[in-house]
């Protein structure tokens, strides 16, 4: 196979089909007709020797050969336009673009109010889609810019990916209004009642512990666990109607249970604050609607010091 008599043209149509799961859809995006687009993926597949896409359905299923393909495209394709988008002055003002930013579920009641209202204010053609975590392929989603930014706890980069520190969030613990511990210990919580009662882990892991069971357990102590959930909403409905605690941080708790009125409660020993880092790719790094992006999240969340490497 000669690389060089390959139009790179055609990657981009391979991505467009593999994003989109056919070809009408890859059309509709690349705003080209659909003989275009199948024409250049015929090209494509001649090219390469392999039919690349199979029909399963209504979807083009990808070969092995497309899927071993996929990262490496991708990953070209975002690091040109990541370049290119350097070179064109950003106005948040009139700039017509959609920024994907990954962030925890619960994460959304607190930030994205405030970011929504002040995009409406400073950029009225900007919107703003937020998706789930995915630590086996944020890396590969930062770099092809499938995600913009990403929002999340400590975690492994590689040399190509850039993290900020936001804050420090204190852990509390929730209990319900009349919780028989809290009339024993006068409204407050010490070691022993909390050890006593019965917890709800919020955790989209199944087995991984949380910090404040990492504390106890160096602590030689353990709390039982009588229930693990994904949802905090759901957990803090629970404890309204139940004697469950559950520990999380405090400025998510602040936001999510005002509808349920449970009491916030002081942790009752000093359990390691819950971190939050905004990561982003290095192509990305001077982009200036990246960075503008940045200064908007950072603004909202309120930063602490920077960790790792540094960036704006």
């Amino acid at each position: 196979m000669n690389f060089d008599r390959i139009d790179l043209n055609l990657f981009r149509v391979f991505e467009a089909v593999l994003r989109e799961g056919g070809i009408t859809a890859a059309a509709r995006t690349l705003n080209l007709s659909q003989p275009a687009v199948s024409h250049a993926l015929a090209r494509l597949r001649e090219a390469l020797g392999d039919p690349l896409f199979e029909r399963q359905g209504r979807t083009m299923a990808p070969t092995p050969t497309a899927r071993s393909l996929a990262g490496p495209i991708r990953l070209a394709l975002g690091g040109l336009e990541n370049s290119l988008r350097t070179l064109d002055r950003f106005d948040p003002a009139t700039a017509q673009r959609r920024f994907t930013v990954a962030m925890r579920p619960q994460l959304e009641d607190q930030l994205l109010p405030p970011v929504i209202r002040r995009l409406a204010l400073e950029a009225p053609d900007i919107d703003l889609t937020s998706t789930a975590v995915d630590w086996r392929n944020m890396p590969a989603s930062l770099a092809d810019g499938t995600v913009d930014l990403a929002i999340d706890v400590p975690g492994p980069v590689g040399p190509d990916i850039r993290r900020r520190r936001l804050r420090d969030e204190r852990t509390v613990v929730i209990a319900r209004r009349g919780h028989p511990l809290l009339a024993r210990e006068r409204g407050g919580l010490d070691l022993a009642a909390y050890l006593e009662a019965e917890h709800i882990r919020v955790s989209l892991r199944r087995h991984r512990p949380g910090l404040e069971d990492i504390e106890l357990a160096r602590l030689g102590l353990e709390r039982r666990i009588r229930l693990r959930c994904q949802s905090h909403s759901a957990a803090l409905r629970i404890v309204s109607q139940t004697d469950l605690l559950l520990t999380m941080a405090e400025p998510y708790a602040r936001i999510l249970n005002e509808p349920f009125g449970n009491r916030i409660l002081k942790a009752p020993i000093p359990f390691p604050p819950m971190d939050s880092y905004l990561y982003w790719h290095a192509g990305a790094e001077q982009d200036p609607a990246n960075r503008w992006l940045r200064r908007i999240l950072r603004a909202e969340l309120g930063v602490t010091r920077p960790a790792g490497a540094a960036g704006r």
